[in-house]
């Protein structure tokens, strides 16, 4: 699978009529100097030549270097990924736990009053562009009200200081927060629904179970299970789920060193990048799939 991707995303950049160098060369420049430049950065060599030139250094653990700033794409990515996941990690964490509490209790009352607020905001969350619920955050909040910082994750000269970071992480992470929350309260608000039609909701209120107790101690259990692949899946979400909030805000993560990459078409930090976020999508899966069968032992059973 991670052969395919790299096969795929190197062709994709193939195909584009411009390289790295073209996009670094200027009209003083000589074409003796461009094709100097190409061929120490490799890319006067065929294509296959190259693919298999950077999976052989991909096999012996070197990531290479960066065509644009010549920085190692490892440094790069080390110094960059503690800041995503500082910014990510929280946001989805808190986005879980609100959409396991809202989705719980729209699918406990299916058509009520709290359930189609809930399902209407959703729709809105859905349906809103992330980066213009970023551009309105920081137009009240940061210009107008002038409460937080715009951009940036320090004020310089106060690199050490928590309470700083913490009012830089404010508006980012509410952005990400509302950006991961519509889909998995849709998700728990389903499955939730789904629980109540099962045979064990109809027997435990034949006996007299109150609803809050059905809804938490037997309801509950069965719609975690779910949550379980969600939440594992969801883990490179880590590396790429900021692209568009970090630039916004200039977080110096992977988001803006990605992005920058496929402007200056650096295709080793590009395939870097990818070949990183492909690989947590399959441990993602993995993993989810081994804490599955640890916390429903009717799926071992099954296999």
């Amino acid at each position: 699978m991670l052969f395919i991707v790299c096969v795929l995303s190197f062709a994709l950049i193939q195909i584009a009529p411009f390289d790295a160098i073209d996009m670094l060369a200027r009209p003083e420049m000589s074409p003796e100097v461009v094709a100097a430049l190409r061929a120490r950065a490799g890319l006067d060599k065929p294509a296959y030549i190259q693919f298999f030139a950077w999976l052989g250094r991909m096999f012996t653990g070197d990531l290479g270097y960066s065509i644009v700033n010549h920085q190692s794409v490892a440094f790069g990515l080390a110094s960059r990924l503690p800041n995503t996941i500082l910014l990510v990690l929280p946001s989805y964490t808190l986005a879980v736990i609100l959409s396991i509490a809202l989705g719980l209790l729209a699918g406990s009352r299916r058509g009520g009053k709290l359930d189609r607020v809930i399902d209407t905001l959703c729709s809105f969350g859905m349906a809103t562009p992330t980066f213009w619920i970023a551009m309105i955050l920081l137009y009240i909040f940061a210009y107008a009200l002038n409460l937080f910082p715009v951009l940036g994750m320090h004020t310089l000269g106060r690199e050490a200081s928590l309470p700083d970071l913490l009012r830089h992480m404010v508006l980012p992470c509410t952005v990400l927060t509302t950006a991961f929350l519509p889909g998995t309260i849709r998700y728990v608000r389903s499955s939730t629904i789904s629980q109540y039609r099962e045979d064990y909701v109809m027997v435990q209120k034949a006996f007299g179970c109150g609803k809050a107790e059905l809804l938490f101690r037997h309801v509950m259990k069965n719609v975690l299970l779910p949550i379980i692949t969600l939440v594992g899946m969801s883990l490179p979400m880590l590396v790429t789920g900021a692209f568009i909030t970090e630039s916004i805000f200039s977080w110096p993560g992977v988001g803006v060193y990605f992005l920058g990459a496929i402007k200056g078409f650096d295709y080793p930090v590009i395939m870097v990048v990818l070949l990183f976020s492909s690989t947590l999508v399959i441990l993602g899966n993995l993993l989810a799939d081994v804490c599955y069968c640890l916390v429903d032992p009717r799926i071992k059973l099954l296999m």
